[in-house]
């Protein structure tokens, strides 16, 4: 017989394989800390072989979890697989947040809101811009596109070594986004009011080409999705020459809001304490 403190106290997840190096207990952790509040937030490794059994289980009327996240490489079979999926999360082919909801388990993606919210606070007015440049077309990409196009940036132009992958996002998106290779980067750079990497380039210390971000207009914004390290080569480059720049950090810490909001009936606040508490986890675990 399940324990009773089980069956009420709000539980959530994240999901991955591997799932080690996750900070999503790190961050729904802190927050139920903060707000007082009862519950928990585990971390489950679930093998590709085995996540269709995982949903099955989180269906189930006798299941403890009221949701979770879902990360690598579970994110294209838990659109597949949810109940029911929302519009942003279809669109995407990907879903990172599940919920139970009136017997039925439902799905959504918070990529593009953490995107988003993270721009929104540090840089507010960042979207006042005729052109955007993203540079990559992997999975990363997909939810910074869409959050781009949906606020309505006349210009997305997406950069990719291969740009039949970045065709692909241009025919799923639509306009107002253009596809290009690496050889135009440098030209669409001029007058950009907006740099996105989406790529891998300068993560973990790997190398990344110089850009000419000087080409940018005067008060560009030039960000990076990439946390670690925090200051990315991509964003040195834009601070030397005095371009403000976000970093990849609060957008991992934004995507956490709504489904911490639905779990757990509180919105959580992105704090300075919280930021600082996974930055001094990256340097321990560095």
């Amino acid at each position: 017989m399940r324990d009773s403190r089980e069956t009420f106290l709000p539980r959530a997840f994240v999901a991955g394989y591997p799932i080690k190096h996750s900070r999503s207990p790190m961050i729904h952790g802190h927050w139920l800390e903060t707000y007082g509040l009862p519950g928990s937030y585990d971390k489950i490794a679930v093998a590709p072989e085995d996540f269709a059994d995982f949903m099955l289980r989180l269906k189930d009327a006798d299941s403890p979890y009221r949701g979770g996240n879902i990360t690598i490489p579970h994110k294209e079979a838990a659109s597949k697989l949810a109940d029911r999926i929302d519009p942003v999360a279809e669109e995407l082919g990907a879903a990172n947040t599940l919920w139970r909801e009136d017997g039925l388990l439902h799905a959504t993606n918070t990529d593009g809101i953490g995107f988003v919210a993270n721009l929104n606070s540090q840089h507010p007015g960042w979207d006042k811009v005729e052109r955007a440049v993203v540079l990559g077309a992997g999975g990363a990409s997909r939810a910074i596109l869409q959050a781009l196009r949906d606020r309505g940036i006349p210009e997305v132009h997406v950069v990719n070594r291969t740009v039949e992958r970045a065709q692909e996002l241009v025919d799923r998106f639509g306009a107002p986004l253009q596809a290009h290779g690496m050889d135009a980067l440098n030209s669409l750079l001029e007058g950009a009011g907006l740099f996105v990497n989406t790529s891998s380039l300068g993560m973990d210390g790997t190398a990344a080409p110089v850009l000419p971000f000087d080409r940018m207009r005067e008060d560009a914004v030039v960000t990076d999705i990439v946390y670690v390290p925090l200051k990315t080569p991509f964003i040195q480059q834009a601070e030397q020459i005095g371009l403000p720049t976000v970093d990849g950090l609060g957008m991992l810490l934004h995507q956490a809001v709504p489904g911490f909001e639905r779990w757990f009936g509180q919105k959580p606040e992105v704090t300075a304490a919280l930021r600082q508490l996974v930055l001094d986890d990256i340097k321990a675990h560095a």
